[in-house]
């Protein structure tokens, strides 16, 4: 999806610009079933291919979709041929008859000439909004306590919503087997990471990038001296501005604040156990 973007902002005959953007990938549904999509937070413009101005998006409109949506499924199904033809993909199980190539063939030709969708539109709150939902699940993991109702038998019970029908509260209830296995399919490979950055947002290049953007868009520099204590802000502020959730406040009561009380030496060793025998 990142060439993707790239590749069609930077066509003239669309947007003409480098574009700088972060994606988030989201893996699953209220279900807990395997659903994995992509949200990209992407400015409406981008730097001039020659750097001299920023290029703003029209209203209400940043990219053609339907074209956007064409070369990521060329782009895609490309990068999944090189990766079998060179050994990376493994299958097992059900799946295990698409080691031969013509299965392999046979399997994604349905999907070559459907159409794959590519959803994209203006934040309704404004980017603030955007960027506070966005931070609210980028770190959870695919069920949070709360939605959990009961935990009895061999079964877990918990709630979801069903989009389908109406956005409707439900209850669903698995075997322990099940629910771990669901879990599980969530859980990133060591290595993986959830969040990516492109553009002018990459990390090589971002400070620099976002000071040439600020240069183009006439913002006032708002550089603040990293040296100075006074002028960094407290982890737990930022944490609260972006969530609405404070981690001063007591998990349980909601009322109190967690304040440090004492610090505990860590164990050197492994504690003593007596022979009472």
């Amino acid at each position: 999806m990142a060439e993707a973007l790239s590749t069609i902002a930077a066509d003239p005959k669309h947007l003409g610009a480098e574009i700088g953007f972060f994606a988030v990938l989201h893996s699953w549904g209220q279900n807990l079933l395997f659903h994995p999509h992509l949200h990209c937070v992407v400015p409406g413009g981008g730097i001039s291919l020659d750097g001299t101005r920023w290029i703003s998006c029209r209203p209400r409109f940043f990219l053609p979709v339907r074209v956007l949506s064409r070369l990521f499924r060329r782009l895609f199904l490309q990068y999944l041929q090189e990766a079998f033809e060179a050994g990376k993909l493994r299958f097992f199980s059900s799946l295990a008859t698409l080691q031969d190539p013509q299965a392999f063939n046979r399997h994604l030709d349905p999907v070559r000439n459907l159409k794959w969708v590519v959803y994209a539109k203006p934040p309704f709150a404004g980017p603030q909004q955007v960027v506070s939902y966005v931070g609210r699940y980028t770190h959870r993991v695919a069920i949070s306590n709360h939605r959990i109702v009961d935990i009895e038998g061999g079964e877990v019970k918990f709630t979801w919503r069903d989009y389908r029908d109406n956005n409707r509260q439900k209850t669903m209830t698995l075997s322990a087997d099940q629910f771990i296995g669901r879990f599980l399919l969530h859980v990133l490979p060591s290595g993986f990471h959830r969040i990516r950055y492109y553009g002018f947002l990459a990390n090589p290049h971002r400070q620099e990038k976002l000071e040439q953007c600020r240069q183009l868009l006439g913002m006032t520099p708002t550089r603040e001296s990293s040296s100075d204590p006074a002028t960094l802000e407290d982890y737990r502020d930022r944490y609260e501005k972006l969530t609405g959730r404070s981690l001063r406040e007591c998990p349980v009561c909601h009322r109190g604040h967690m304040i440090p009380v004492a610090n505990l030496p860590g164990a050197n060793s492994s504690p003593v156990i007596e022979d009472t025998s």
